[in-house]
């Protein structure tokens, strides 16, 4: 017995370097496979191997996988001293035999893959390859042919019946229809991939010039040669190497199984590697298995009874996805209607077109914010009209009735120097005000903000401004029909058109009331630096408080500051008045050094001095001793001289003081709108 155990361990040793030696990358593979009854394959899940030599990867079970590869791992790499990829080949007959007619599972794929172990692999959509975890990992190390039949959203699926390359993942690097190329025309010729007919696929990769090819062709009849298409069904460019690396890599296929389910079977297989252009060996056609036809036949009086099924459970679905839609659609588009708007019909726009025309209020759209609401561009979708849309608040102190009336209302003013006010839409909490669009934008913008971006505004482009919003305001106090009060002129109120006229707009704080008629309103609204001192003790808007707002509008636009501004030098808080500075210089005889300095001293004189003085008459703290409109646009047209006033008689004491005390302490003789030469006297 002793004897013999030297013998025993050798042999032990012999059978340990023989498993190795099987079980190391094979650095040189040709096989041909026709028919599965004699082949050494590596098979898991449900896949099995039929009495006459069929490979079955899947059968009618729902929610299984099966996988089937070469015993032996491929070493692609350990040939070449670059490390590259060789070439490789590979064509294989197969048969997807779906258990309903024309209602198949999943497909499957061709794999080449450096892990066998797919345990934590999912089926149905995922092939039995990849989960929802690793789905797209460059990890996987994987290259799939798959053969596809159910369109997967989630992949982005071109369709139902498609073949594709894979990297890594089920979203396929390219995809095209199931079909091929007639050799005799060029024209190509789909293939339904579930039809149970036998079919052969060839993949060929040329490691020189990294090109993928794929090729599809029906199988005339089991023992009859089958000629492959000279032109690929796809060719795709990819380097393997970069994918593979330089891990040992099976060959195989894998299929799974869904809710519904098809039978996936191969007939026969071939395999080459080498360097340069390698060719997988034919496969003899006459010794294939023979596809069971069972499956299609069987089943086909089932088909009708689960098409109806499906067919009621996709009409009631639709029925249901049809209601919630509209249900949906009519809050997304909700409006307030009351019987009283009934006369007010033409100037009412619906919310779903003013949502379209402004791409559901896109921030894209947006043109501005202010302190009442948020203004979007958009084009109407019937007429194609570039339109301003203005999303306010509901509230209003008059009542929404009188307000919408007032809006209605306002919508007939007609003024080349107004904007035009088109309509408005009411939904709950929000009114909507759709304007004229002008195109330039605001004016503040070029005043304050674009120096940088946009073109100076020269002193006749200015004077032309203050002119145009001066008409404009003469035809809402004094032309129309009724009294318009604007409450809130301001240089982002006025808008340039492409010519850069101006046009007086947003109408959202403008407060109607007929001629003859004090208005009662004494909610305060406005920009601080634009507001009469009157208006901020009583609350009570008036054509006179517009004229204020208009002078400092006009001292803005020629001095190119703003009303209030913080100093830049001094205790901290302090502010500079623009109206305070502006009699300081003229007190001190240098009334035109405060005329914008961007212009470059490039401006007309007389008529720059005219406009500061005239915009110091109309923010005087005392609405009797203003003109008005008319006679401003008389001034500004040459049409009427300018009183001769010294600075004595308008100069007020900081306008911030008027704002804080009142004027219980100014005395003034003011006969006429023409302001007299009489002294202006008081004070503390």
């Amino acid at each position: 017995m002793l004897l013999k155990l030297p013998s025993l361990l050798f042999l032990l040793h012999l059978l340990l370097l023989l498993k190795l030696v099987a079980s190391s990358p094979t650095e040189g593979v040709n096989f041909t496979i026709n028919g599965f009854s004699r082949a050494n394959l590596t098979l898991d899940g449900i896949a099995t191997v039929s009495s006459n030599g069929l490979l079955i990867l899947t059968n009618n079970t729902i929610e299984q996988k099966g996988h089937a590869f070469h015993p032996s791992p491929l070493c692609f790499r350990c040939n070449l001293s670059d490390g590259s990829i060789p070439s490789f080949s590979t064509t294989f007959a197969f048969a997807i035999a779906p258990q309903l007619a024309d209602l198949g599972g999943n497909g499957f794929a061709f794999v080449i893959t450096h892990s066998t172990d797919f345990s934590n692999a999912q089926q149905a959509q995922f092939l039995g390859l990849f989960n929802p975890g690793n789905n797209g990992n460059a990890t996987n190390h994987v290259v799939a042919i798959e053969l596809d039949t159910i369109l997967n959203p989630e992949f982005q699926d071109i369709d139902d019946n498609h073949v594709g390359i894979d990297i890594n993942g089920l979203q396929s690097q390219a995809a095209r229809t199931a079909g091929y190329y007639a050799d005799n025309t060029g024209e190509f010729r789909n293939l339904t991939l579930i039809s149970g007919k036998a079919m052969q696929v060839w993949v060929d990769y040329n490691g020189i010039d990294s090109m993928l090819n794929v090729t599809l062709s029906p199988i005339n009849k089991i023992g009859t040669p089958t000629t492959k298409p000279t032109k690929p069904l796809m060719s795709f460019t990819v380097n393997l190497s970069a994918v593979l690396l330089d891990l040992p890599v099976h060959v195989g296929f894998s299929a799974a199984t869904g809710s519904m389910t098809s039978s996936h079977y191969v007939l026969g297989w071939s395999f080459a590697m080498g360097v340069g252009h390698v060719q997988a060996p034919p496969l003899d056609y006459s010794k294939l298995p023979a596809i069971p036809r069972a499956n299609l036949k069987r089943h086909r009086s089932r088909t009708l009874g689960l098409w109806l099924a499906v067919a009621s459970l996709v009409f009631v679905l639709l029925v249901t996805v049809v209601a919630f839609t509209e249900v949906r659609r009519r809050k997304k588009y909700a409006e307030l209607r009351e019987d009283w708007e009934v006369e007010f019909g033409p100037h009412r726009f619906s919310y779903r077109d003013l949502f379209r025309a402004t791409n559901g209020f896109s921030e894209r759209e947006l043109l501005g914010v202010g302190g009442f609401g948020r203004v979007y561009r958009g084009t109407l979708p019937n007429s194609g009209a570039e339109v301003a849309v203005k999303r306010v608040s509901h509230e209003s102190r008059q009542g929404m009735r009188q307000f919408v009336a007032e809006i209605v209302s306002m919508g007939r003013l007609r003024h080349r120097n107004i904007v035009q006010l088109l309509g408005y839409c009411r939904r709950k909490g929000e009114l909507l005000l759709v304007y004229d669009f002008i195109p330039s934008g605001s004016l503040d913008k070029y005043l304050h903000y674009g120096r940088d971006h946009k073109p100076a505004l020269g002193w006749s482009q200015r004077f032309r401004i203050v002119k145009g919003v001066a008409a404009g305001l003469l035809y809402l106090h004094e032309e129309w029909e009724q009294v318009v009060v604007h409450r809130d002129i301001k240089a982002s109120n006025v808008l340039l058109d492409g010519e850069m006229n101006a046009k007086l707009g947003d109408f959202g704080l403008a407060k109607l009331y007929d001629h003859g008629i004090d208005p009662h309103t004494t909610h305060v609204v406005g920009t601080m630096g634009y507001l009469a001192p009157e208006l901020v003790r009583s609350g009570r808007a008036s054509t006179a408080t517009d004229v204020f707002a208009f002078g400092v509008f006009v001292l803005e636009v020629a001095c190119g500051r703003r009303p209030v501004e913080e100093l830049a030098v001094g205790p901290q808080g302090e502010q500079l008045m623009l109206v305070d500075w502006v009699i300081e210089n003229w007190r001190e005889g240098s009334i035109l050094d405060t005329v914008d300095s961007g212009l470059g001293g490039e401006y007309a004189r007389e008529e720059a001095e005219m406009v500061l003085k005239l915009g110091l008459m109309c923010s005087h703290p005392h609405p009797e001793a203003r003109p008005g409109m008319r006679l401003v646009v008389q001034y500004l047209e040459g049409r009427a001289p300018l009183p001769e006033l010294s600075p004595d008689y308008l100069y007020f004491r900081n306008l911030s003081l008027a704002y804080n005390e009142g004027f219980d302490d100014f005395v003034i003789s003011y006969p006429s709108s023409v302001p007299s030469a009489s002294t202006f006297s008081g004070g503390k």
